[in-house]
């Protein structure tokens, strides 16, 4: 039970990695707040933990492009719970296209939910860590934000992006004992990624010295060893996990 009392945000918490991370936080121990854009699949999830018998959390609606939602649903958490001691900033979307073919609005999109939504978090979850003196965030970036992906322009810079504030962070905010850490997912066997056609995966796969995709449940494990005290001396790291795709 690595994160018994914690109080943890999880932002794209219904989604693949999402799924999978806050059903191994309940199943340490944390207290979690569920948070999501799909309201419809909230509820489903829900649903489906408490036939686990993980009833450790509560669901809230977030947009987390829009800085006066954020500012309203993180002071409902704050006072619901009392303390805020992880964030794992994790909702993330993709709109691929390549360069010449990308829009204004497709690259503006991507970036107002996976950068500046995670500032805005981030932003309005730190004063309370500050005022108790203790804290994780985790960021999610992605190897396609280390070494670029094709028709990823807009993906790749909002997660470079995530890489260079979290580095930043890291150095204002170590002083307050708040770690910050990012993980860096490679190919992943989401529910979106099963949906591509079997030649794809293959290709895919064949790119990864470990030979298989990622599982949700091993991006989720390197959240919960981070969001954990085994990594107190561990911050302003990005941990990849991505079975070598990179080397």
């Amino acid at each position: 039970m690595r994160l018994q009392q914690k109080v943890a945000i999880i932002t794209g918490g219904s989604g693949g990695i999402g799924q999978a991370t806050v059903r191994r936080f309940l199943q340490e121990g944390a207290t979690v707040a569920i948070v999501d854009y799909d309201e419809q699949a909230l509820h489903q999830w829900a649903t489906q933990l408490r036939t686990e018998h993980l009833e450790s959390f509560e669901t809230y609606v977030l947009d987390v492009s829009s800085l006066d939602h954020v500012q309203k649903v993180i002071t409902q958490i704050a006072e619901r719970f009392g303390t805020i001691d992880i964030l794992v900033n994790n909702a993330g979307i993709t709109q691929d296209a390549q360069l010449t073919k990308m829009t204004a609005e497709q690259f503006q999109h991507v970036l107002e939910v996976n950068t500046t939504g995670v500032f805005y978090c981030t932003q309005q979850v730190v004063p309370h860590m500050i005022a108790q003196q203790s804290g994780k965030i985790i960021n999610t970036t992605s190897v396609s934000g280390v070494h670029g992906n094709f028709g990823q322009t807009n993906y790749a810079a909002s997660k470079a992006a995530v890489i260079g504030m979290t580095e930043t962070w890291a150095k204002e905010l170590g002083r307050h004992n708040i770690n910050v850490n990012a993980v860096a997912p490679g190919f992943t066997l989401t529910p979106m990624v099963k949906k591509m056609p079997d030649a794809v995966i293959e290709k895919m796969t064949k790119m990864i010295p470990l030979g298989r995709l990622g599982k949700p449940e091993d991006i989720a494990n390197a959240y919960v060893f981070l969001a954990s005290d085994e990594a107190n001396y561990i911050h302003g790291h990005t941990l990849h996990v991505d079975g070598a795709i990179i080397m």
